[in-house]
């Protein structure tokens, strides 16, 4: 475990089971609570951000995909004003 730099405060209120647990833990890994709890919050926080990131999709879901990015279908007459109005706006400056 990499040791711990000075940051801003986290305060959390443990029940004297948690604590004893996430106590035990630090031991096992060989850190301190505070080691324990920072790495734990940050692999869940992570773990977290990737899941919702990531998008998984089926085989079919995947395959049209694939068949939408091969063979566009045509711009609707919406799409192409709203890319107008975007060239108009946007990609003046």
């Amino acid at each position: 475990m990499e040791p711990m730099q000075r940051g801003d405060r986290l305060a959390a209120r443990l029940s004297p089971t948690d604590k004893q647990l996430m106590r035990r833990a630090a031991a096992i890994r060989g850190g301190t609570l505070t080691e324990f709890v920072v790495s734990s919050a940050r692999e869940a926080a992570e773990r977290t951000i990737r899941e919702h990131d990531t998008m998984v999709l089926t085989v079919q879901q995947t395959e049209a995909v694939l068949e939408a990015l091969a063979n566009p279908p045509e711009p609707t007459d919406y799409l192409r004003a709203a890319a107008a109005h975007y060239r108009a706006t946007v990609q003046r400056g």
